[in-house]
């Protein structure tokens, strides 16, 4: 492709009062509307003085902004351009915007979580973004650490990462956060809680997960049909016990201690069953995979030492060729272990906690978007702005699973580039208003199939 003119023959003007750039956002914002965003930000986030004024409209240019990508309290500005003023009311400026966000507490930053709550059990009912959680959800924890470089950062403090595969020390906040998803949907932000960098990844985790099988529950998920995945870090009797006292199966990593290594030696040369595994190969005599990996299981009962939390289950583990010992004349194998008091046989239930790792891809998203910066530097604001980024998040996977199935598991930058950031002429008409969008976009279709279905009149019973 080339210039189709010289370049003394070309100019640009900004001077077009009829164009947006975004114009996906006047489907996903409709989204908004039909689940009461508006509505549960004005009655329940009560902030005192001129700062908290109006909050509703605060919180839906904040969105609104995350929505198109703006990743910090400037970039916000995006949403004032050309003629959004003539598709939203209400737009606010960042510097409102952020004045609003530093007057928050940490109260305050709890009833935007309640807010995102419920908009979340909203759009479960109106949308299929849960999609067959009657029949199986998974809940998934994760802690990830956001690197910050301002001086003036409360809470910011020094925390280990893996980069790489190194760990590795570094300066920033470190927020938890859990998931919900099924074996048709990927996964929406159920929970968030903002913690100091040098906070253990299991801080919290216990009451976080708690909120989280509540939430689950209102959002269809069915009883007896929800199970708590989770690393290394929430093998802790405190997670464990309130997932059993909400009778939701577990399936978590378990680090290599004593009591595990000597239940791994305890298993039988002839337990261990091949799987499916990168490089495996079928083979059809046997009927069975020929396979660098092997998984076997024994019986274990985790936290034997401590009665409040004790409890038995399975110890699934499974062993993989160390690379570095591909020339040994036996095969020196690595250990990876999970608990879990998981029903499922075997190799689903391997397969199935090997799945946790989907949480990463939320992770992934929210630190290419919203999460790219920590904007604010007063603790409280920047708990805040985690919240209404995971909430800008289920929005996306709300819109995404109304258009097609291909949109409904695409990444976050793929939902922005495809449903979000296209650029419209507005054409107003009497009372109406049309939008001129760019000749054969290539999702045009299941751009307008998204923009009828927001704007269907509800259903009425």
């Amino acid at each position: 492709m080339r210039s189709s003119h010289s370049a003394a023959r070309v100019s640009a003007v900004f001077d077009d009062a009829n164009l947006v750039a975004s114009a996906g956002l006047v489907p996903v914002m409709r989204l908004a509307e039909r689940v009461g965003l508006s509505e549960l930000v004005a009655e329940g986030v009560r902030v005192p003085g001129s700062e908290g004024a109006n909050a509703d409209a605060k919180v839906g240019s904040i969105v609104a902004g995350m929505l198109t990508g703006a990743d910090s309290i400037d970039d916000l500005d995006v949403i004032r351009h050309g003629a959004m003023p003539k598709l939203f009311g209400g737009i606010r400026a960042p510097s409102t915007v952020g004045t609003f966000l530093r007057a928050l507490t940490w109260g305050h930053a709890r009833q935007v979580e309640s807010a995102a709550r419920e908009c979340l059990v909203g759009l479960a009912r109106q949308t299929p973004v849960l999609a067959g959680a009657a029949e199986r959800t998974f809940i998934d924890a994760d802690s990830t650490l956001g690197r910050v470089f301002g001086h003036a950062k409360q809470g910011a403090a020094f925390g280990h990462t893996k980069i790489g595969g190194h760990n590795v020390r570094l300066r920033g906040y470190h927020p938890l956060l859990t998931t919900l998803s099924t074996p048709r949907s990927a996964p929406v932000v159920a929970a968030t809680r903002m913690r100091g960098g040098n906070a253990g990844s299991a801080r919290g985790a216990a009451s976080l997960v708690t909120e989280t099988i509540n939430l689950a529950r209102r959002c269809g998920a069915g009883p007896g049909r929800m199970l708590f995945r989770g690393d290394s870090a929430f093998y802790v009797g405190e997670v464990v016990s309130a997932c059993r006292a909400q009778g939701v199966e577990v399936s978590i990593t378990v680090a290599q201690y004593p009591n595990v290594q000597r239940a791994i030696a305890g298993i039988a040369e002839d337990a261990w069953t091949a799987i499916k595994y990168p490089q495996a190969v079928w083979d059809e005599a046997s009927q069975s995979w020929v396979s660098d990996a092997e998984i076997a299981e024994t019986e274990f009962t985790a936290f034997a030492s401590d009665k409040a939390h004790r409890v038995a289950g399975r110890l699934i583990v499974r062993r993989v060729k160390d690379k570095n010992h591909a020339d040994a004349l036996f095969p020196v194998w690595r250990y990876h272990a999970c608990f879990t008091t998981s029903s499922q046989p075997l190799v689903e239930a391997e397969k199935t906690h090997r799945a946790h790792a989907i949480i990463e891809h939320v992770n992934d998203d929210l630190k290419h978007g919203p999460l790219a910066h920590i904007p604010s530097g007063v603790f409280s604001a920047n708990a805040a702005w985690l919240t209404l980024a995971a909430l800008t998040h289920n929005l996306l996977r709300a819109a995404g699973s109304l258009t097609s199935a291909f949109h409904a598991k695409a990444r976050a930058a793929t939902l922005r580039r495809t449903l979000i950031n296209i650029p419209a002429r507005v054409a107003r008409r009497a009372r109406s208003i049309t939008l001129h969008l760019p000749e054969n976009w290539p999702r045009q279709h299941d751009w307008h199939h998204l923009f009828h279905t927001t704007h269907a009149p509800p259903e009425t019973a």
